[in-house]
């Protein structure tokens, strides 16, 4: 597995999720994503069960970590979007999986080519404070400096100390913290 370009894919992947629940219509936007989990749930137990399935097995051979399951970080990524989706406004929500897009993959491609300072949970300073910096920055085009700061960090904290899926936790204490700033 290579740790870079599964982190570009996850960026590339998440901005692209996040752009088509801006664009569309919040029903087609839940329907897609529902869809998305429910096919993934079928592939990754067929995959799990031995099954070769074209492409698919490709992408999850190359791109999944050794240790999970397959497709485990797309389904949570999914089901991340999807629980922000249905609680949350679409454009806090859109919000939300930016800096899932970003934090994640900027943190971890930063933390692998740079980091050397160990802070917890295995995760580097290096990493950790380049993905704020990034973060930060892209936010700030879309929502006021000081809103942007704080959720960035808020949710990078949550990334660094949480003990499930950061798929998971991401976007869900991004809105939060969206919802009460914005």
């Amino acid at each position: 597995m290579n740790e870079s370009l599964r982190q570009v894919v996850h960026l590339l992947f998440g901005l692209g999720i996040a752009a088509f629940i801006l664009l569309f219509d919040r029903d087609l936007s839940l329907s897609v994503l529902m869809l998305a989990l429910f096919v993934g749930f079928i592939l990754s137990d067929a995959v799990s069960r031995g099954y070769t399935i074209p492409v698919v097995s490709a992408v999850i051979a190359n791109l999944e970590r050794r240790d999970a399951a397959p497709g485990r970080g797309a389904l949570f990524f999914a089901l991340g979007a999807l629980f922000c989706l249905v609680f949350f406004p679409k454009e806090i929500a859109f919000i939300g999986l930016v800096v899932l897009s970003l934090l994640d993959s900027v943190t971890t491609l930063a933390g692998v080519r740079f980091g050397r300072t160990r802070i917890y949970n295995h995760k580097s300073l290096e990493g950790t404070l380049a993905g704020v910096a990034v973060t930060a920055a892209a936010l700030c085009l879309l929502i006021p400096p000081l809103a942007a700061l704080v959720t960035v960090a808020v949710t990078a904290v949550a990334e660094l100390v949480s003990p499930v899926d950061d798929n998971l936790v991401i976007p869900v204490v991004a809105c939060l913290a969206l919802t009460v700033l914005l």
